[in-house]
């Protein structure tokens, strides 16, 4: 176990305590709101240092700087040279420490969350550039709500309780480096193993992620110096932040969308706790299917539509949508047919995401099996992306592997203008590791995955390169068996051994009936009738070991 899995499980364990009747996923808010204000409150901190904004006296707190030099006319000053570099600023008399020495002395007063609250998105107001990244962030964090106590004083206890939880951890490893992301990003992922179905909304297991990681960084031009990765159903940001981690050397510009706003003010604060700048991300609060993002159409009705280098996502599975007649009009979708279904908008959000691809980039989004065989419309849709040769591969991902589904799910890869004309259809359903809620891709299964759909080749029982003749036999059908043949022949039967173990395990019975008839001889009863079903009994018994002996 890692460290900040450690302190995460500490975390976990406090939190439990503290949340009573409160559901977990709402209690979620208040833990994660408040450990992102005091990162933001400690990263202003430590800008202010790196651009002396403050004369620190030799043994001087930060804060106490802070307060004394930033006080009247000059607050203004400094709250507006803070929102210009951060996108942000926090006031002297809300900084975390400030509150937690409030909270610490007894003098905290209910109203100062909430205070607390209202100053920050004022001063969000200060940088035009960054209203957008920081607005609203803390909307979730409902301090009048009466699950966290029914009196004021109730709520206020209930909220001390809770900053005292975020500020005793240290987040820090043993060698000093920062994991307040990585822990953040295991509490959302705890959080999401206690929402049930509903974790589908915001989390995407990191096994999974990094999977569809892999795969589209493997065509990023390596001179390319300003990556851009776009997840059009972003949920908490984590499928965005696993894209970095497979290029660690080059610094990601993210772009998403999501439609929940609870789920949207995760994403902003996950990506902001992994040190990503506001001014190197752009997400959006939207329905991706009804608002097409990035940039889209303008005043005059203008298509401006903006590329990615790569496209990842797991959107929302079968999914309703509007699909009514003018969105056949729609560039996205027009020119593959005609439209998803109203019930089913997995083809849909795909065709979104294949749009908003460069022509040099990638694109790995998870979607139901159903998709690869469905007919009707999505059969047209389908039957037009292989024509234009942009399905790259598909790829079979065990089932139960997602918090909200225990569905099989597949992986489909696609490029605008690939050279090949083949698809590689790779069948991973049966390597994962079993676990207690959910199904766990191992390393060892990931790196199968990828240095499959590298090499391209056949793999007995694994994967086939499909020519698009195959696939015009089979009518345009992608479902995978048909390509790849995972059938185990059974065992020849020797039917000698068969006889043998007959004549055993018929000697070995009789034998057993002469043992129990020898021991029901021995038995009498009092009563009558007992006694003449016990004398029935052994006469059949004695009648069957006599005929077989």
């Amino acid at each position: 176990m890692s460290k900040a899995q450690e302190i995460t499980s500490q975390i976990w364990e406090m939190a439990n305590r503290l949340r009573s009747n409160m559901d977990a996923s709402e209690y979620r808010n208040y833990i994660l709101g408040f450990m992102f204000y005091r990162y933001l409150s400690e990263h202003q901190e430590q800008r202010m240092v790196q651009n002396d904004l403050l004369d620190i006296e030799e043994g001087q707190d930060v804060n106490d700087a802070y307060m004394e030099q930033a006080g009247g006319d000059d607050l203004s000053y400094y709250l507006e040279d803070l929102a210009d570099s951060l996108g942000y600023a926090i006031a002297p008399q809300y900084t975390w420490q400030t509150i937690v020495n409030k909270v610490n002395d007894n003098s905290i007063a209910p109203s100062d969350f909430q205070d607390m609250l209202d100053d920050f998105n004022r001063n969000v107001d200060l940088n035009r550039n960054a209203k957008q990244d920081f607005h609203g962030v803390f909307a979730d964090m409902n301090l009048g709500n009466s699950r966290l106590g029914q009196t004021t004083a109730a709520r206020a206890k209930a909220l001390t309780e809770i900053v005292n939880l975020v500020d005793e951890v240290q987040y820090k490893d043993d060698d000093g480096h920062d994991i307040l992301g990585d822990i953040y990003e295991f509490l959302i992922a705890q959080f999401a193993g206690n929402s049930g179905k509903k974790a589908g909304e915001f989390y995407t297991p990191h096994q999974v992620s990094e999977v569809l990681a892999k795969l589209v960084v493997q065509g990023l031009d390596p001179e390319e110096t300003k990556p851009s990765v776009y997840d059009f159903a972003c949920g908490s940001g984590s499928l965005l932040l696993t894209v970095q981690e497979q290029i660690k050397d080059r610094h990601l510009f993210y772009y998403g969308q999501e439609l929940n706003t609870t789920t949207y003010n995760l994403a902003r604060m996950n990506l902001m706790m992994h040190d990503v700048s506001y001014m190197n991300m752009d997400l959006r609060n939207a329905d991706t299917l009804e608002s097409d993002w990035p940039d889209g159409i303008d005043a005059q009705g203008v298509d401006h539509p903006r590329s990615f280098d790569m496209v990842v996502a797991n959107p929302p599975y079968s999914a309703h949508w509007d699909n009514n007649d003018n969105k056949m009009k729609d560039p996205r979708f027009k020119d593959y047919g005609g439209l998803a279904p109203k019930t089913k908008a997995d083809y849909s959000f795909l065709l979104h995401g294949l749009y908003h691809l460069s022509s040099k980039g990638t694109m790995a989004i998870v979607l139901p099996h159903g998709v690869l065989f469905r007919g009707a419309k999505e059969e047209k849709i389908r039957r037009a992306l292989l024509e234009k040769n942009q399905i790259d591969a598909i790829i079979g991902l065990p089932a139960g592997l997602f918090y909200s589904t225990g569905i099989p799910t597949v992986v489909m890869v696609l490029k605008k203008n690939k050279t090949n004309k083949d698809v590689l259809f790779i069948d991973a359903s049966s390597d994962f590791e079993k676990g207690k809620n959910q199904n766990i891709l191992r390393p060892q299964d990931i790196d199968k995955i990828v240095n499959t759909y590298n090499d391209r080749k056949d793999v007995d029982k694994y994967a086939h390169v499909a020519t698009m003749d195959e696939i015009k036999e089979n009518d345009f059908n992608l479902n995978i068996p048909r390509y790849v043949d995972t059938f185990e022949p059974e065992p020849e039967i020797d039917l000698g051994d068969i006889t043998k173990q007959i004549k055993e395990n018929n000697k070995k019975i009789e034998e057993n009936k002469k043992e129990l008839l020898s021991m029901m001889k021995e038995l009498t009863s009092s009563d009558e009738k007992i006694q003449n079903d016990l004398n029935d009994f052994i006469s059949m018994l004695d009648d069957e070991v006599k005929h077989n002996g």
